[in-house]
C-alpha cells in the first residue's frame, strides 16, 4: 500500500507538472507571460511559511536590484521586487503573532522599541489629521512593512550571529553589481559629474541615495578586512571591496557622503580613544561657543564662495559651503526654508506624514527659487531626515525620531564599551558608524521611504539591539518566539 501510495503522489506529481509545461507553453505562444512567476510564486509561498528568514535574506539580496515603478494616477509608487514580499511579510508575522500570541517582551521593552513604537503612533495620529490623509496612511503602511520586516522581525532572525553577518554580505554583493554597472555607464563619460547623477539608474534615483548607501556599508567592510574570524581569502575580498567602494565613492560626487564618512571616522577615533562624556560636551559647548561668536564672518565668508559643482574634485569638495550660487545648495535651502513656514502654520500635528511634496509649493519665496525649482513636487521632498518631520508631524514627530537615534546610539555605545574584544564587538561599531553615515546624511537628504535605504537603516538598529538583548553577555540566546525564523 505504501508503495502504491507513492506511486500515486509521484504521479500526481508529474501530471501536474506536465500540465503546467503545456499551459505556460500555449501561453507563452499568446504572448501571456506571467504564468512563468507562478513556481517563483510557490517557492515564496513555502518559505513563508517553513522558514522566514530566508524569505527575509532574499528580500535584502534583492533591494539593491530593485526597481521602483510609479502610478502617477493612484500616486503609488512600489519597488519590485522587494515591497510586496515585504507586505506579505509583514501579514505573515502579524497572523502569527494573532494566532500564536506570542512575541519576545524584552524587545518591546527596549528603549529603541519603545521610542519607535511612539514615534508609529504619533505618525497614525497625524495621518488623521493630514491635510491629505490618504497620501498618509500610504506612507504609515510604507513604515509599517519596513520596520516590521527589518526591525521587529530582524532582532529575532539575530539572534543567530550568523545571520548578522548574512544580511551584510547579502546586501553587499548585488549593491557590487550595481557599482559595477555604475561605474561602467560613468566611464562612457569620462567619469565627468553631470552623468554622475543618473548612469546607476534605474537602481537608484539619483547619485545622493547611490552615495548615501555606499557611505552605510563602507565602515563594514573596513571592519571585515580587519576581522581575524574571517579567513585570509575573505579579508582579501574584503579589502578589493574597499578599493572598489572606495572609487565609487569617489564618482559619486555625492559630497554629503564624503562629510558623513569623516564624521565618522571622527566618532570613531572618539571610541577608540575612549574620550570621556564629560571632555566631549565640554568641547562640543566649547565649539558651539566659538561658532556663535565668529558666525557674522563665517556667513560673510559662504557668501563669497562662488564654486559651483564640478568634475574636478578640489573644486566639487569647495562647493560644498557654496551657498551663493550653487544650484543644488540653494535649492536644498529654499526646500527647508518652505518647511520651515510649513511648520510655523502647524507646529504640533504638521501638514500630515508624505504630504510634503504635495504643499510645499504655495511656501515657496520668488527670491528663494532656483533653476531647478519645481511647484509639481516631482523633484525630492524635504532634503532632510528631521526638518521633514518636523512639518510633515510636528514637533512630537521630530523628536520621536530624534529619540530612535539618541537610543540607537546609546545602546551601541553601551555595546562598544561593554563587549570583549571580537567579531561581535568590531562588526557593533561598524553598525553603529554606518548608521552615524545616514544619520549625518540625514540632515542633507531623506531616503527612508525607499527599501534602499530603509532595509540597511532598520537592520542595523536591529543588529544593534539584538545583540544588547542576546549577545552581550558573549554567547548566543536562543529564544525562538517565532518558530520558523533563524533562532531554530
Amino acid at each position: 500500500m505504501n508503495k502504491l501510495t507513492d506511486t500515486l503522489k509521484h504521479r500526481w506529481i508529474f501530471s501536474l507538472s506536465a500540465a503546467f509545461v503545456v499551459l505556460n507553453t500555449l501561453c507563452c505562444f499568446y504572448e501571456i507571460y506571467w504564468l512563468n512567476l507562478l513556481p517563483v510564486a510557490l517557492l515564496i509561498i513555502y518559505f513563508a511559511f517553513a522558514s522566514v528568514d530566508v524569505l527575509l535574506f532574499i528580500i535584502v539580496f534583492f533591494t539593491p536590484l530593485s526597481i521602483n515603478l510609479t502610478d502617477p494616477d493612484i500616486r503609488l509608487g512600489l519597488s519590485l521586487p522587494t515591497e510586496p514580499l515585504m507586505i506579505g511579510v509583514m501579514l505573515l508575522f502579524f497572523f502569527k503573532i494573532l494566532y500564536e500570541g506570542k512575541y519576545d517582551v524584552r524587545i518591546l521593552r527596549h528603549p529603541v522599541t519603545i521610542a519607535l513604537l511612539i514615534n508609529l503612533i504619533w505618525i497614525f495620529i497625524t495621518s488623521m489629521t493630514s491635510e491629505m490623509p490618504v497620501i498618509s496612511f500610504k506612507f504609515l503602511l510604507a513604515r509599517l512593512w519596513f520596520v516590521v520586516c527589518f526591525y521587529f522581525l530582524a532582532v529575532q532572525v539575530f539572534q543567530s550571529q550568523k545571520n548578522i553577518r548574512k544580511f551584510a554580505w547579502l546586501y553587499i554583493f548585488p549593491l557590487l553589481l550595481v557599482i559595477c554597472y555604475t561605474l561602467y555607464n560613468h566611464a562612457e563619460f569620462g567619469f565627468r559629474e553631470d552623468p554622475a547623477h543618473w548612469v546607476m539608474a534605474p537602481f537608484f534615483n539619483d547619485h545622493t541615495a547611490y552615495g548615501a548607501i555606499l557611505a552605510m556599508f563602507f565602515p563594514l567592510i573596513v571592519s571585515f578586512i580587519f576581522n581575524r574570524s574571517l579567513t585570509p581569502a575573505m579579508r582579501t575580498f574584503a579589502l578589493i571591496l574597499f578599493a572598489i567602494f572606495t572609487v565609487a565613492l569617489i564618482f559619486s560626487y555625492t559630497r554629503a557622503a564624503w562629510v558623513s564618512l569623516l564624521v565618522a571616522f571622527g566618532l570613531w577615533l572618539i571610541y577608540v580613544l575612549r574620550i570621556p562624556l564629560r571632555t566631549l560636551l565640554i568641547g562640543t559647548a566649547a565649539v558651539g561657543i566659538i561658532m556663535s561668536m565668529m558666525w557674522s564672518d563665517l556667513l560673510m565668508k559662504l557668501e563669497k564662495n562662488r564654486q559651483d559643482s564640478s568634475s574636478n574634485l578640489t573644486e566639487h569638495v569647495q562647493s560644498i559651503s557654496n551657498i551663493s550660487t550653487d544650484a543644488s545648495n540653494l535649492e536644498r535651502i529654499n526646500r527647508w526654508n518652505s518647511a520651515m513656514r510649513m511648520f510655523y502654520q502647524r507646529p504640533l500635528v504638521g501638514w500630515g506624514p508624505g504630504t510634503y511634496s504635495f504643499q510645499y509649493a504655495p511656501f515657496q519665496l520668488s527670491s528663494e527659487k532656483t533653476i531647478i525649482s519645481t511647484n509639481a513636487g516631482n523633484k525630492g521632498n524635504a532634503h532632510s531626515e528631521y526638518i521633514g518631520p518636523l512639518c510633515e508631524s510636528g514637533v512630537p514627530g521630530l523628536l520621536s525620531f530624534i529619540a530612535i537615534l539618541v537610543c540607537t546610539i546609546w545602546t551601541g555605545s553601551r555595546l562598544y564599551y561593554s563587549l570583549p574584544k571580537g567579531d561581535l564587538r568590531s562588526t557593533t561599531l561598524a553598525v553603529l558608524l554606518g548608521l552615524v553615515t545616514y544619520m549625518v546624511h540625514g540632515g542633507l537628504n531623506n531616503f527612508l521611504d525607499t527599501d534602499k535605504a530603509s532595509v540597511p537603516f532598520w537592520g542595523f538598529i536591529a543588529i544593534i539591539v539584538a545583540a544588547d538583548l542576546y549577545h552581550k553577555n558573549g554567547a548566543e540566546e536562543k529564544t525562538p518566539v517565532l518558530e520558523n525564523t533563524a533562532a531554530e
